[in-house]
């Protein structure tokens, strides 16, 4: 019980780490693009103003500076003053002081918002209070195994009669320390399967979940049980006449080019069961 607790409480910890990692940098990713399509309208709808602005800071400065010149030339001397004067109404003659830049219109000008909807929040909330479940017991376990000539006959049954199963899935790996990783035997809908191409007087651990009508997910895993062969895997005697054997010899086919009468082909040992 409390190995299995355990490791329920690190599933549980690394599953919703993991999803606060993901959720974490989606949203980040989602921030960086609307940030970066304001950015980009900010830019292009304000250059039209900003050109505006600086012409007509650079018109007010010619103004102002052509305002003091004419001051200046009011205060000389009669013999300056002519010359002034009239370099005075040259410049001023030069100088569009009732002439603007186009600007947009207020109705065409950008008024950047962001539209969020506060109906996401609500959503996710509902899916995460109703994500990952804790069980006291797997909702299937295996039943019985059953030795076969080179394989082990594996029934399981549900113990969880709630859960409607659309599909199990059969695992098994060798025992011990030294074992391989657990590889998929059957995905379906049957409650038994015969798993064959096993060593004889091995050990090999076996487990199996389900997946509910309409989701996506397994199930926990079953307890794993153990289980083994003593009997011998069914093969053909080689050396027939007449006949093609499979590398494992246990598929033998007739072969045409023979010139044998129908040879009687033996089997290696009395494996039927």
């Amino acid at each position: 019980v409390r190995g299995s607790s355990g490791q329920a409480r690190e599933a549980l910890r690394r599953h919703f780490s993991e999803l606060q990692t993901a959720a974490t940098r989606l949203l980040t990713e989602r921030l960086t693009t609307l940030l970066a399509e304001v950015d980009a309208i900010e830019a292009e709808s304000v250059k039209p103003l900003d050109d505006c602005q600086s012409l007509i800071e650079h018109g007010v400065g010619q103004a102002d500076e052509l305002l003091r010149e004419g001051e200046a030339a009011l205060r000389c001397g009669l013999g300056e003053k002519e010359d002034k004067l009239g370099s005075f109404t040259k410049k001023a003659m030069h100088i569009q002081l009732d002439s603007l830049p186009e600007v947009p219109a207020l109705v065409d000008v950008p008024c950047v918002s962001a539209q969020l909807d506060d109906s996401l929040l609500g959503l996710l909330r509902d899916r995460v209070s109703r994500h990952g479940s804790v069980s006291s017991h797997p909702p299937v376990q295996i039943e019985e195994l059953q030795e076969r000539p080179g394989g082990i006959l594996v029934r399981w049954c549900k113990v969880d009669e709630d859960f409607a199963a659309a599909d199990y899935r059969l695992q098994h790996r060798r025992s011990g320390s030294g074992g391989s990783q657990y590889e998929d035997s059957y995905i379906g809908r049957d409650c038994e399967f015969l798993v064959l191409h096993l060593d004889p007087h091995t050990d090999y651990l076996f487990r199996v979940c389900a997946r509910g009508e309409g989701r996506t997910e397994w199930s926990p895993w079953s307890i794993p049980q153990t289980g083994y062969t003593t009997l011998a895997p069914h093969e053909w005697c080689p050396g027939t006449e007449g006949y093609i054997l499979s590398s494992r010899r246990n598929i033998a086919l007739r072969n045409d080019s023979s010139q044998s009468r129908c040879p009687v082909l033996y089997s290696n040992a009395p494996t039927y069961f």
